[in-house]
């Protein structure tokens, strides 16, 4: 068997999220239903570097397969493009190591969040950028998001009824910017692994600071009580999307 490894972008708005469900359209079936067909109709397992939910989008998905034989890599690439869906598109294939795994070997993530702060929103992006009309003060949500970086427990900003017992990770990055030319906020963090809605949980709380209804001070009292109650709520789904995954050697 050979190993390739992808990058993959997809809009999640049709997606029911990357893994596969019964009764659901969902990446992972969409990659799998292609390779099926490229592989003479045998069945071909697709393992991803992590899950992303219902809604949420990615430009750089990374996704690991194997295959009975050795192909062209560009070739391959183009098939799996032209065959699959058009919201689902295929960035680069290569030929790994069969010790690769896109899930289980050591890497980093980022991901971005977009928000539309405008009155009234953008109608063409409403799929795209996570819609909140009320007043926002950069400052203390720039403030306050740093102290997200550093290795901390997230259980106060993870989505209850998780099964994942250690919920310790570290974030490298996180910071927020106005886009200058769409107005839209774009929250970026980089981290070794992210807990389920841990990204949306941030943002979400990160939004209560900027309209006033939390202080900036919140931050640091979620990590050190744990308690998902004090964080603000989840934001939606459409606003995410999983940036760039980087491998260690």
């Amino acid at each position: 068997m050979t190993r390739y490894k992808a990058i993959i972008s997809y809009d999640g708005t049709l997606f029911a999220g990357f893994q596969r469900q019964p009764q659901e359209r969902t990446v992972q079936e969409e990659l799998e239903k292609t390779l099926c067909k490229l592989n003479s109709g045998q069945p071909v397992t697709v393992h991803g570097a992590g899950r992303t939910d219902a809604g949420v989008h990615a430009y750089g998905q990374v996704v690991h397969f194997d295959l009975p034989q050795s192909r062209d890599v560009e070739k391959l690439r183009f098939a799996l493009d032209t065959q699959g869906p058009e919201d689902l598109d295929i960035v680069s294939v290569e030929q790994v190591s069969d010790r690769f795994h896109a899930r289980y070997q050591k890497h980093s993530k980022t991901y971005e969040f977009l928000v539309d702060n405008g009155r009234p929103k953008n109608p063409m992006m409403r799929h795209y950028a996570t819609h909140y009309p009320y007043h926002l003060d950069l400052k203390p949500m720039q403030e306050a998001i740093k102290d997200l970086v550093g290795t901390h427990d997230f259980t106060g900003f993870t989505a209850s009824g998780t099964a994942v017992e250690n919920k310790v990770r570290t974030i490298s990055q996180a910071k927020l910017h106005r886009d200058e030319k769409t107005g839209f906020l774009v929250f970026t963090f980089t981290g070794n692994g992210f807990l389920y809605k841990q990204v949306r949980n941030m943002v979400g709380t990160l939004l209560k600071i900027g309209n006033g209804r939390m202080p900036i001070s919140q931050i640091k009292t979620v990590l050190e009580k744990k308690d998902r109650n004090l964080a603000g709520p989840t934001a939606a789904g459409n606003g995410l999307y999983l940036k760039e995954i980087i491998y260690e050697d």
